[in-house]
């Protein structure tokens, strides 16, 4: 079917859930895909930071192929090797003990939030539930998750919201001392937010909100949906501030493509969930771990991180050249490779324009343009965005 045809059926059969931009996109490989028509597209979107390994990494395929001749699931009641294999390398590679295995970031935040509430009623003393979460967060879709993201606008509809949340400033450690009462059983935020439009904390936010946790006995979450994984140049956030969170939150890239979400738990707080206490039917399913093990190991030993670190950094450094030459250029800003610019105007028709020109981008917040290319990503490929977006500019 041509695109036109693939569009109309879409636009019949599918749930408006999406303002979609007008292209079918049918194969992928490296930083690249390309449409129904045989157009290419250069991608600095991949996926919402799902494929940072790139498109149909050779290893993940190669572990999706093997793994689907053999086994794609099984009930949870049974061990599953490729799951144990997983956990083992998560645990190996970050602070946690134990891992959940889930099947979404929304999912795998859902679980955090019920973890902290079952261990905030086993070991703290009195009613402690409520969840503090940061202005301009963003958490999930699910009614938990969305009551804990602080945007109004993702919560104008849903209403009755989900009790037991409590906003304050991003980035201001004090405004969270301040907010810690009787009822707190934890402090939840993105160590970079996302959505809201690629907020970097100042130096020291993290570490002073471990110290606030632990001085009022609290758990800290780290929802690192979109930033973990070697996105901000090390494996997770996290480990820029050398502190550790009680819980951490991972999806997105975790399997290179293929959906699954991991809660990473420290061993005194995953005793609080014991059998029954939660589950997911698909949740660490042999397809999903097979890939997963495949993704972190590509991660880890083809030097994406130190790539990651260096192409992130020249990246960086361009924009920041080109807030210099446009006086609309309000911000610049990022870690690694999720960057953003923040514009004195709306910036989806630049999206548009840049769509035209072959290069995928992304606007949040109605005026943040966000880059979140794959690790694999080479300053030739970020000089043609920098080059095409100047030209874009010069337009305006």
């Amino acid at each position: 079917m041509d695109s036109q045809t693939l569009m109309m059926l879409s636009e019949k059969y599918v749930a408006h859930t999406y303002a979609r931009y007008p292209i079918v996109l049918v194969r992928g490989k490296g930083t690249r895909v390309w449409d129904v028509d045989g157009k290419e597209y250069l991608d600095f979107v991949a996926g919402l930071a799902v494929c940072n390994l790139g498109h149909c990494h050779p290893r993940v395929v190669k572990a999706l192929q093997n793994q689907a001749e053999k086994l794609i699931h099984v009930s949870n009641f049974y061990y599953i090797e490729p799951q144990i294999q997983l956990a083992s390398l998560l645990c190996k590679h970050s602070f946690a003990d134990k891992v959940f295995f889930c099947n979404s970031g929304a999912e795998a935040n859902e679980g955090a939030m019920k973890l902290a509430r079952k261990y905030a009623k086993e070991k703290m003393e009195g009613d402690r539930y409520e969840i503090i979460t940061m202005e301009g967060s963003f958490h999930g879709r699910t009614l938990a998750t969305l009551t804990a993201t602080a945007q109004e606008k993702f919560h104008k509809g849903y209403s009755p919201l989900m009790p037991g949340f409590k906003y304050v400033p991003f980035n201001d450690p004090e405004a969270v001392r301040k907010a810690v009462d009787s009822k707190t059983c934890a402090v939840m935020l993105e160590p970079v937010q996302g959505e809201g439009g690629v907020n970097c904390p100042s130096e020291g936010y993290l570490k002073d909100l471990r110290e606030i946790c632990d001085e009022k006995g609290i758990l800290l979450i780290f929802d690192e949906v979109q930033v973990g994984m070697g996105r901000t140049g090390k494996l997770f956030a996290y480990e820029h501030e050398g502190i550790e969170p009680d819980l951490l939150t991972l999806a997105k890239s975790l399997a290179g493509g293929v959906p699954i979400g991991a809660l990473l738990i420290k061993k005194g707080i995953a005793e609080s969930f014991g059998p029954g206490d939660h589950a997911s039917t698909f949740g660490g399913n042999p397809l999903a771990t097979a890939a997963g093990v495949a993704a972190l190991s590509a991660i880890l030993e083809e030097g994406m991180l130190e790539n990651c670190e260096k192409v992130g950094s020249y990246f960086l450094s361009c924009l920041e050249e080109m807030k210099k030459k446009f006086a609309f250029i309000k911000e610049v800003r990022g870690k690694g490779l999720i960057l953003g610019i923040e514009l004195k105007m709306e910036g989806g028709s630049i999206v548009k324009e840049m769509l035209q020109r072959g290069i995928l981008i992304n606007c949040t917040m109605g005026n943040v343009l966000r880059f979140l290319p794959p690790l694999i990503v080479t300053k030739e490929e970020v000089d043609r965005v920098v080059e095409t977006l100047e030209e874009v500019f010069n337009k305006i």
